[in-house]
């Protein structure tokens, strides 16, 4: 399903160069769930924003079911962006002025579903993830954890292949941190979703069947 090769990441500083990822060959299967392991300023983060589409690498090649993401069109990339990927924040990154039904509901309109299977896909949101009495609220008016359900539910609104997730439990306390991983797994294990997070807990990763591990940009 994705497929590094020898994908680095620098930015130029002065007469040089300063890289934060280094000749990164990494291959993951539809139906994984992969932890990103490594200390602050190893290059996770840089490498999941690869991964998600939001960054570019500076060399090698990124294949993404067998595509070449680097030699698709904007437009492709876009259109590969929103129906395949699903991304969660830390931060949550929820629109402030729109409810818990209009964040869900965001990256259906972008993908131009009619109103009726927006509609349907949300309500089966809302209900999967206990969030129906909630619907009428605006983010400032949930908890942490609620807020980063409601992230996750529009990551999952437009079934998407694979989530990538940048330490989707850091601001959050133990129990809501187990709830949101428990929630991955069942993602993974019943839905087949493919799961790539960033975590600097060793028990977030044991949710995940395989672990890899970045130092000074390098996989170790």
């Amino acid at each position: 399903m994705i497929e590094l090769n020898q994908i680095s990441k620098y930015y130029p500083t002065g007469f040089g160069k300063t890289y934060v990822l280094r000749q990164i060959d990494l291959s993951i299967k539809q139906g994984e769930f992969v932890s990103i392991m490594g200390p602050s300023g190893s290059g996770k983060s840089t490498l999941l924003h690869i991964l998600g589409l939001l960054e570019e690498p500076s060399e090698g090649e990124y294949k993404f079911d067998g595509q070449p993401v680097q030699k698709l069109s904007e437009k492709k990339r876009t259109e590969l962006h929103r129906t395949r990927i699903g991304f969660v924040f830390q931060a949550y990154h929820l629109i402030d002025e729109l409810t818990v039904y209009e964040n869900i509901e965001t990256p259906l309109l972008y993908k131009g579903l009619g109103g009726s299977e927006r509609k349907s896909r949300v309500a089966e949101l809302l209900d999967r993830f206990n969030m129906v009495a909630k619907k009428d609220l605006f983010p400032a008016q949930l908890s942490g954890g609620q807020q980063q359900l409601v992230g996750i539910a529009r990551a999952l609104a437009h079934n998407p292949a694979v989530i990538f997730a940048d330490e989707p439990t850091g601001n959050l306390h133990s129990d809501q941190a187990h709830d949101i991983m428990a929630l991955f797994r069942e993602l993974n294990q019943r839905d087949g979703v493919t799961i790539v997070q960033v975590t600097h807990s060793e028990v977030n990763a044991e949710y995940g069947s395989r672990v890899i591990r970045l130092k000074d940009g390098w996989l170790v």
